[in-house]
C-alpha cells in the first residue's frame, strides 16, 4: 500500500484531532464572564470546544483531492479495526463509495479520530516520528 496524501498530511491531522478531542464541554452553564469567579476552582482548566480548531480541521480535509481525502477515511477505518490492513482495497472502495462532503463529515465524526489514523499508520509500519514537531 503506497499513500497518495502526504505522511506529513496525515500527521498534522493526527495532531489537530488530538486538539479537537481533549476539548470538553463547558459544565458551568451559567453565564458567568470570569470562570475564576466560579465554585469550581478546576473550571479555568477547561479546555472547552473551540470552532477554529474544528474549521481548521475541516478546512485541511475539504483542501485535499477526493483521492486523498478517501486515503484518509480508509487510513482511519483500518486503524479502527473494521479493516485489516491486508484488505486496504476494500477500505478504499469503501471510503469512496460516498461523495467528499460525507466522507468528510464521516472523518470528524470519529470521536477518536487521532487514534485511529495513528493505529492505521502503524498498521502499513508507518509513523510520524520521522516527521518531528508539526504545528
Amino acid at each position: 500500500m503506497e499513500l497518495t496524501v502526504s505522511l506529513e498530511t496525515v500527521c498534522r491531522l493526527i495532531v489537530r484531532a488530538r486538539e479537537l478531542e481533549a476539548q470538553v464541554p463547558a459544565i458551568e452553564t451559567d453565564d458567568e464572564d470570569d470562570p475564576t469567579d466560579s465554585d469550581d476552582p478546576m473550571a479555568v482548566l477547561e479546555d472547552e470546544a473551540n470552532e477554529v480548531i474544528e474549521d481548521e480541521v475541516r478546512t485541511l480535509l475539504e483542501d485535499l483531492p477526493e483521492d486523498e481525502a478517501a486515503e484518509i477515511l480508509a487510513l482511519a477505518l483500518v486503524g479502527r479495526g473494521t479493516f485489516d490492513a491486508s484488505e486496504w482495497d476494500e477500505a478504499l472502495e469503501t471510503a469512496n463509495e460516498d461523495d467528499n462532503d460525507a466522507v468528510i463529515d464521516q472523518i470528524l465524526d470519529m470521536p477518536m479520530l487521532a487514534g485511529y489514523l495513528d493505529a492505521g499508520l502503524t498498521a502499513f509500519d508507518l509513523s510520524c516520528d520521522a516527521i518531528g514537531q508539526i504545528d
